[in-house]
Order: C-alpha cells, then structure tokens, then sequence
C-alpha cells in the first residue's frame, strides 16, 4: 500500500507540518517499511512562492506553491499518474489558497485515488464558504477523520454529514519517555524551581497573558515560580508584526513585576526535547482565550507526556481533561488560575494523580497505535474504491439531490415595484433600482413556478412583474430598462438586449398564462414592441427576440406575419453564422463573450416553430461546439467574462456568470425537444449542478440559508453578492431541471411519441 499525503511539511514551522510527519513514520512502523519512499511521497504546500524556501527531505515529490492554482491541478496528475492507492488530505483552512482555502477543491475533484481527510480545524459557525468547503471535501473523501466528539457532532448537526462518513481518531503523541535522568531539570531556569510551561507557536490567540497576569498571586505563595514559554513566534505573526506580542508580555511583566518569574526559550524544539521538558515541568498550562478550539496538538502532547495540566475549557480541552486528567478555569480568569495552580503546588498527592490519569490515558495516543487505526482506513478505502466511483457518478445524475424550491429570496428582493436588481450578500441593495431584464425574468421564472406546482406564492408575484414592464414601456412600443428605487426614470431607452429579454418574457406569457387576462395583457404589450423587431442590430437583442416570437407562435401558429418576423430575424443569425465559420469555428462571432448559450437556444426554438433543417444543423453544430469548450472537463466551465474566449486565443476561466448556466440548462433542454437525444438531459444536468458545487472551484453558488444564488465564480471563489440576475438563473435552471426530468419519463412512456 502506498500513499499520498498533501499537507504542510517539515522543515515548515507549522502544527499540521508536524502532525503530518508524525503521521507519516507512524504509518511505516505499521507497514513494517523503514522510510516513506516505500510506502508513498509527501506533496508539500509552500506558504511562499519560493520552491526552495524549506529544504524539503527526499520524500517530498511536488510542492505546491499556496496561492497558485495550477500548482494544485498539476498535483492532482502528479498523484494520478503515481502508483498510490489512497490520499490523505491534512485540512485547515489557513494553509491553502484562495477564499478560505477553495483552492484545495478541485484538486480533490480531479483525483481518481481515494481521498482520507483529516480536518484540523471544524468550526461551529462558518461562513458560507467554509461550510461549503467542508461539504465539498466530505463528497470527495472516501472518509474524514476529525479528533473530538465535538467535531463529530458538528459535522453531523450543522455540517449535515452523514455518520458513516465521519471517524473519530484522537490527535496521536510521541511514542516516547522522558529519561530518569531528565537533562532539562539541570537547566538553570529548570533547577530547584516550579515550573509553569506553555509551548507551541506564539501568536495572540494564545492567552498568555492570562498567566502573567496571576503570577504575582502565586508569586506571592511560592517565589521559586517560573513561567517559562517554549516556542517561536507563528511565521505568519513573525512576517506581519514581528515580536510585537512577546515584547507586549515582556513589558505585562515589568509592569506586574514578575520579570523575574517569567523565561522566554526562542526557539522549536524537536519532540526528543520536548518531552522531556513536558516530563520536568511543575504543572502545563494552556490559557487559550476562547472556547473555538476543536484540537490542540499541544494539549494532546502534554496529556501524552504525563503532565499535570491546567486549562481554559476550550472544546479540546474539556474532552481531553475529563476523568480527572487536568483542571480547567475560566476564560481570561487570572484569580482562578492562580487559585488552582497554587492548590496543586500545595497538594503534591494531588498534582501526582493528574500526572498519573493523564500519562495512562496517553498511552492509548501514542503515535503507533494511531498510525494502525488510520491504516485501517486506508484498506477500507481502497476495497470500496470502486463503490465510490460509482457513488461519485450516480451524485452527476440524481434528481434527488436537487434543493426544495422556494421563493424566499425572490420575495425579499421584491416589493410592489418590481424585483431590486442588485443585493449586498442577501440583502437587498434599494440604492442600486430595478431593471428590465430582470424584471423579465422574474416574471419567466414565476410563470414556470405556477406551471409546475400552481404556486400561490408565484401567482402573486406574477402582476408585480408584468405591472412593471408596462411601467417601463415607451409610448412607440420601446422599452426603458433602469429604475431608481424613487421610481425615476434613469435612461431615455434601454438596451436592444433588454429589449430582447421582454420579448421574450412576454412571448412566454402568452403561451403560459393562467388565465385570459394575463395572456390579453401580454398581447397588447408585445404587438406595441413589434415595430421595433426590425431595427434590431446586436445579435443577442434579435436571439432574446426569436425566442419570444417562438412562444407566441406556439399558440399563434397562424399568424403569417408573425412568422415572417421569426424567418427575417433566424436569417440575420444564419448569415452571421455563415460570415464566421471555420474549419476549427463554428460560431456566430469572432469571439465568445456573454450569454452564449442563447445562439443555439434561440436557432432550437425556431427551428422547433419552422421545422428548417438548415437551421437546425446550425443549431447543432453551434451546440456542439460551445458543449466540447465548455463541458470537456466533464462539469460546466463555461465562458469567462473576464478577458472572454477569442478566436485562436486562451479560454478564460474567471469570472463566471449564472445567466451563462441558465443558458446552457436552457440550450440542452430545447435540444431534447428537438432530437429526444436523452444526453441532452444529462448535459443539462450537468449544467445545473454547477450551481451546487460542480464547477471549477468545486464550491456551491446556491445558499441554501438565503435561498438565493450568488452573483459569479471567481479565481479567489464566489461573489456572496445575491442579485435578481443570478437567483432567478438559478430558480429558473432548477424549474427546468425538473420539467426536463418530467419531459423524458412522458416521452419513454409513450415510446417517443411526444411531440
């Protein structure tokens, strides 16, 4: 069996580095191998971009540099091409690039070994994107391991992880002993003293101070008190504030006037050393400031070593300290400290048992009895392999995994005007107005809402919308597109492409409209815009048009004039797709830039209305072309808006819209309707599935808090931001999602009949 890891690595002053290397040697004791390029190889993340920054032993194969992405995707081949059998992933946040870490997702996603992950850190109250980190690393991961029942409990409570999916296997210590001769009582700092220590990696957090402050109490009682810390200042404190906390506790000292009682050993010690200034130490205490402490590997050190143990009760620690391994005392409770600490001092019987609780549950975290229980998961791993593969496929294709439909955003962003078109996260942003193609697409969305469940709450929106779009028309049938909040006209005539896009709503009405009046409305609204289909010039504005025509036409079948339109407007798409087609391009422009998906769309729904084969093919071959640069990766990629895709240039992945989504959702579901090609429902779903987490980042857009979608993909993740544009993308992709499944099982059950 081998094994990759991808974690922080030795030489690397950092926790997870250490924890990594020790869970390394502890697999090969149990392996029986005597080093690591046996039994795999260590893919080491740099918190710099130089490669050569650590001086990395033989077993690191590939170094990823934190804040480039590619790195994590040449990784992922790297370890797809090696001849491991399973991957362990060390997870903490802080360690890798991006929003909170994302980077590491689609890594993950690219791997075809299966993955163990160890998560440092669980947090009770994560942000959006943490908890869709987590999430995702769980899908991906044949297991996640974590180190305390309450870890546990949030990855099953708020995380909503399946229990299957979880292991609890306790931060593992040194399999070593202090010597009966322990050279660190000879120290002079050590020598006929009592000791307080605290080790680890300085930085605020850490609550030192809390200590300072009580020596003066235990002072007072035993003058041979020491304070000693063991330990650099965090790399990351060290690069942006230097020294500033150790001179602050130097300073807390001088001032409480126990310079004399407090010692400061700079420097990282190895875990030979450590132990034996673990084991020569009075009482260890650990002051953390707060209780969000889901694992301390310090902690389980001293527990480990046989220490008489003092502590704030952080999450670790009161698990860790209970059955009488340790004291606990208050955040920040410098009187409570000194109590207890000169309690032990006074009560040696006391301070013994402790030692003796602590040293015996120790015995049991010892890093080969650990490094067994994760080799136990590793051969379960690798027998179910190809369980999980097919778990993995069938996730690409289930319907069940779509989330309840609701209005609740969609309801928070409209008030008796229409739909506010923009959002700061999921509040309304009232300074930014309304606009027109939103409100056109609200009104899309709520008619199909009412056509799929007759919902209530979708009919009353339904003249909100529409109310609106009468509103913004013109006296000549145009359209304005921009509303102040105060209801102030901000342009004398909108775009062509919201022209389109209200077309396209109000086509949709006529041929969806719950009763006679709505669809009267429509009608009047769209015969006044008629006029304006001819003066068309931007593609798009004409496409968003064929659309609405198509709708119309499909309860309006006789009306030649209208049919003209539809013929006069395909033809201006037909040439521009002539004009620019090549051997290696088969596109309308020289370019690829928004909305793409609304080329095939609207040369489907045409064709759909005329039954011209030529359009058809066009639509088909434009299909297939945006399909193989979009979807090649096997999850929706779709065009960046930052740079766009050029003719015989570099595809752009960032910045990735929603209505780029809905498009494509749309596209392949009319497709089906054109050739029943029953890969088109599966392309769609795919599609959709991007606003869940099958992306390029591997993170969801859809916040199931809010119910509303966020507003694009970035490089760095998504944009929290939760407009109108992308929440409705997302509800009207989810409403065709369901009427496409409903569509293929009425077609299969009537052996393809269904027109």
């Amino acid at each position: 069996m081998k094994i990759a890891y991808i974690s922080t690595y030795t030489p690397r002053e950092c926790g997870i580095a250490t924890f990594n290397k020790n869970l390394v040697k502890a697999i090969e004791v149990n392996l029986k191998k005597s080093n690591l390029s046996e039994t795999g190889f260590v893919i080491a993340i740099n918190d710099s971009d130089n490669l050569r920054q650590y001086n990395y032993p033989e077993e690191v194969k590939f170094v990823i540099r934190q804040d480039y992405q590619e790195d994590y995707l040449k990784a992922a081949n790297y370890i797809n091409t090696s001849s491991v059998d399973v991957c362990v992933l060390e997870h903490e946040f802080g360690i890798f690039g991006g929003n909170s870490g994302n980077y590491i997702l689609p890594l993950l996603n690219c791997l075809n070994k299966p993955v163990i992950s160890i998560l440092h850190t669980v947090l009770r109250e994560p942000s959006f994107m943490q908890k869709a980190i987590i999430n995702e690393i769980a899908s991906q991961s044949a297991n996640v391991v974590v180190m305390s029942r309450r870890a546990v409990d949030f990855l099953i409570n708020i995380y909503n992880i399946s229990p299957g999916k979880i292991t609890l296997i306790e931060h593992g210590v040194p399999d070593l002993e202090a010597p009966n001769e322990n050279p660190v009582k000879n120290i002079a700092v050590f020598r006929d003293k009592h000791v307080l220590l605290t080790f680890g990696l300085l930085s605020r957090n850490k609550g030192l101070e809390t200590v300072i402050q009580a020596l003066p109490a235990i002072v007072a009682e035993y003058p041979s008190v020491t304070y000693v810390v063991l330990g650099n200042t965090h790399p990351g404190v060290l690069k942006n504030l230097g020294e500033e906390y150790r001179e602050y506790l130097k300073r807390l000292a001088v001032q409480l006037k126990v310079e004399n009682h407090l010692i400061f050993i700079n420097h990282f010690v190895p875990e030979e050393e450590l132990i034996n200034y673990l084991a020569a130490a009075t009482i260890y205490v650990t002051p953390y400031l707060n209780e969000a402490q889901i694992t301390s590997g310090t902690l389980s050190y001293a527990v480990g070593a046989g220490a008489a143990i003092v502590s704030t009760p952080y999450w670790h620690a009161r698990e860790l300290l209970e059955d009488n391994r340790g004291r606990l005392f208050n955040f920040k409770d410098a009187d409570g400290l000194a109590g207890i600490v000169n309690g032990l001092l006074e009560n040696d019987t006391e301070r013994k048992e402790l030692k003796n609780n602590a040293y015996r549950y120790g015995l049991n975290l010892r890093w080969p009895k650990i490094g067994a229980a994760y080799v136990v998961l590793f051969q379960a791993a690798i027998r179910n392999k190809r369980g999980f593969e097919e778990q993995r496929l069938h996730h690409l294709v289930d319907p069940e995994i779509l989330p309840a439909f609701s209005l609740v955003h969609v309801k928070r962003l409209t008030d008796d005007t229409g739909i506010v078109q923009h959002a700061k996260y999921g509040i309304p942003n009232l300074k930014e107005g309304y606009c027109l193609d939103d409100n056109s697409r609200a009104l899309i969305m709520a008619l199909m809402a009412y056509g799929q469940n007759k919902s209530q709450e979708a009919l009353n929106l339904l003249p909100v919308y529409l109310s609106y779009i009468h509103y913004m028309q013109l006296d000549n049938g145009n359209f304005r597109n921009f509303l102040s909040f105060n209801r102030s006209y901000l342009d004398a005539v909108g775009s062509e492409d919201s022209f389109g896009r209200t077309v396209w709503a109000l086509g949709y009405m006529i041929s969806n409209a719950p009763n006679t009046s709505y669809q009267e409305f429509a009608e009047e609204l769209f015969f006044r815009s008629v006029p304006h289909f001819q003066e068309l010039k931007h593609l798009r504005g004409v496409l968003n048009t064929i659309v609405g025509i198509a709708y119309y036409l499909q309860v309006h079948a006789a009306d030649e004039r209208m049919l003209a339109h539809l013929n006069e407007l395909t033809e201006i798409i037909v040439a521009a797709y002539r004009e620019h087609r090549g051997n290696d391009w088969h596109w309308f422009e020289e370019k690829l830039t928004y909305d793409n998906a609304i080329f095939p769309l609207a040369l489907l729904h045409s064709c759909g209305i005329t039954g011209n084969k030529q359009v058809k093919e066009i639509a088909l071959e434009a299909l297939d072309f945006l399909d193989k640069l979009t979807l090649s990766n096997g999850y929706l990629s779709s065009v960046g808006n930052n740079g766009w895709y050029q003719k015989n240039g570099g595809m752009p992945v960032f910045d990735q819209q929603a209505i780029e989504t809905m498009g494509m959702v749309l596209m392949y579901i009319q497709a089906y309707r054109v050739d029943h090609d029953p890969k088109s429902i599966q392309k769609m779903f795919s599609c959709y599935l991007w606003f869940l987490g099958e992306n390029t980042l591997r993170v969801p857009l859809y916040d199931h808090e809010t119910k509303g979608c966020c507003d694009g993909l970035g490089a760095a993740g998504v944009n929290r931001n939760q407009g109108a544009e992308s929440t409705l993308a997302y509800l009207i992709a989810h409403l065709s999602v369901l009427n496409a499944f409903e569509l293929e099982y009425q077609y299969n059950l009537l052996g393809g009949l269904l027109i």
